[in-house]
């Protein structure tokens, strides 16, 4: 029997749902009714979740796609989507029972939503982080009942979240409090993070002696899990060995346009080239102010380019990386698209550590170079990840709007193809030197889909893949192995190279389509008001129910 039930009145429920269920997520949409509290990822709660999914999926189905109209049929599509992505997560990728970093990530991001995210006053954020803070024991507990024979770099990597989310408890938590005078929630603040250190460097240590040695596990989610989350997280149903091989030639056109672009700065082999050009990088200590400078530059242009409509924006603070989550080289945190003030984004560079060796410190420097933080900063600020926050604010759609549901396809497809589009448009802040780094940058992307696909699905080791950085995208051996390593964890890197591709070949056939007519701005934001459609259904929405292939 056909539902006499809504889409936005599903979507009001399921969202609730979601936000219940997973508060920091919430909490990063910019809705705080549940952030005193921490995910519940105990058994009995993991079965339940499946149970209620499994509702949520009969609920839809119940919803006939044919009666609706186009809007609420491509919201409908996405519910499909995402609920069935959540199944899939539970029931056979499991993060759940493989990984401890899982867990020491969830911990990590929720304390850090009440620390990064000024949504409220002092006091206000230091009585929810108490309440977390209070959860971290028995949440840890739940980690050591769920996690079976985890892979050993997952171990590794959740030992360093750990300890860094110590240090942040410790050190970072109290200055970014420093306007807290409530000797109540002080008093509080100061016991819970005690019991929480202390859980915390249990948990760590049991990793590190027990675990880490008699790591067996394995990594792969293996072809059919992957091709099927690959579908139901991002909607892209095409043949694992297509990709590949659209990867490699994408390499390929790619590292020929690199070598082009050396020889404009010098003579001789392009790689050579590309490895002086690692020596122009900022000092220790100076790769936040640099970054400062070119988001200044880079708003300049885009605003005087006009390819893109740039919002009215909330303020943003550029920082060194806080240590929680220093394995990521550079992040950017945005407030929630349905946050009902202004908060301030943050552009995070992790800076050298003083304790590094002057070997280690160039190393990482060298990675900074200024070609190469000119495309990060056009990646998470401008026209990236930073203006595509400010367009999802002023989206009407719920189910579009919100970050719980947008695939990482739609978001770092974007963000990806906005360096190229800098590039595109004429920005050169370093001369050919700008456009080699963005390029840089497109190889490692490219490399990251063949080495995601060739570790899950096939007999790739972790050294192929390090071999495979440092071949197809002239990465140092440190750099490589850190790509390669990713790779094991996080499977769904390679979704940055298939969005831009998916966008440029989704512009090339609007363009087609619409002939004189065609705009470069307006097709950016109209991709930009789809919000969180998954690509099969943007095309729809912007060229017709035959809208052809992704891509080509």
């Amino acid at each position: 029997m056909d539902s006499l039930e809504s889409v936005q009145h599903f979507v009001d429920d399921y969202l609730g749902y979601l936000y219940e269920l997973r508060p920091t997520a919430a909490s990063f949409d910019g809705v705080h009714a549940f952030d005193d509290h921490v995910e519940d990822f105990t058994r009995a709660a993991l079965d339940r979740q499946a149970r209620e999914l499994g509702g949520f999926a009969r609920r839809l189905a119940s919803i006939r796609p044919d009666a609706l109209t186009l809007d609420d049929r491509l919201d409908r599509a996405t519910l499909e989507q995402d609920v069935a992505a959540r199944l899939l997560e539970l029931e056979r990728v499991r993060p759940h029972e493989r990984s401890p970093q899982f867990y020491a990530d969830t911990l990590s991001t929720t304390l850090a939503s009440q620390v990064v995210l000024n949504y409220a006053p002092a006091h206000e954020r230091g009585r929810r982080l108490v309440s977390k803070l209070r959860q971290v024991a028995p949440f840890l507990n739940a980690a050591r009942q769920n996690v079976k024979d985890p892979p050993g770099l997952f171990i590794k990597t959740a030992i360093e979240t750990l300890r860094g989310l110590n240090a942040f408890i410790e050190r970072d938590m109290p200055r970014a409090l420093w306007d807290l005078d409530d000797p109540f929630v002080l008093g509080d603040l100061a016991d819970a993070s005690t019991e929480a250190s202390k859980a915390i460097d249990v948990y760590a240590t049991e990793l590190e002696t027990d675990a880490l040695p008699k790591a067996r596990g394995s990594f792969r989610l293996g072809p059919d899990v992957f091709a099927e989350k690959l579908r139901l997280d991002e909607g892209i149903d095409v043949p694992l060995g297509k990709l590949i091989d659209i990867a490699e030639r994408e390499i390929s056109e790619t590292q020929e346009a690199f070598r082009r672009t050396a020889s404009r700065i010098k003579d001789g082999d392009a790689v050579e080239t590309w490895q002086a050009l690692k020596a122009d990088h900022p000092a220790a200590g100076k790769v936040v102010a640099e970054a400062r400078e070119q988001v200044q530059a880079l708003r300049a242009f885009v605003e005087r380019e006009g390819f893109v409509s740039v919002p009215d924006h909330d303020p943003i603070h550029i920082a060194p990386t806080p240590p929680f989550c220093r394995w990521t080289f550079a992040s950017i945190w945005c407030p929630g698209p349905f946050e009902s003030k202004g908060v301030r984004a943050h552009y995070y560079l992790t800076e050298v550590e003083p304790g590094w060796t002057p070997e280690r410190q160039e190393q990482h420097l060298r990675d900074f170079n200024r070609p190469i933080l000119g495309a990060i900063s056009m990646h998470e600020v401008y026209p990236g990840h930073y203006l595509h926050f400010q367009h999802l604010r002023q989206i009407n759609s719920k189910i579009r709007k919100s970050l719980l549901t947008m695939p990482m396809s739609v978001v770092e497809g974007w963000a990806h193809y906005a360096e190229h589009l800098a590039i595109e448009n004429g920005f050169d802040l370093y001369g050919p030197a700008t456009k080699l780094g963005q390029l840089a940058e497109t190889l490692v992307r490219l490399a990251r889909l063949v080495v995601a696909i060739r570790l899950h699905t096939e007999d790739w080791s972790v050294e192929q893949g390090v071999r495979f950085f440092r071949e197809a995208a002239f990465l140092e051996e440190g750099s490589a192995r850190k790509e390669a390593e990713r790779g094991t964890f996080d499977p769904g890197y390679g979704v940055y190279a298939i969005g831009k591709l998916i966008l440029m070949k989704l512009r090339k056939d609007v363009q087609a389509q619409q002939g004189q007519r065609f705009s470069l701005k307006g097709f950016h934001d109209g991709v930009l008001a789809l919000g969180g459609l998954r690509y099969p259904l943007q095309r729809e929405a912007l060229l017709g129910p035959e809208s052809g292939s992704l891509l080509e």
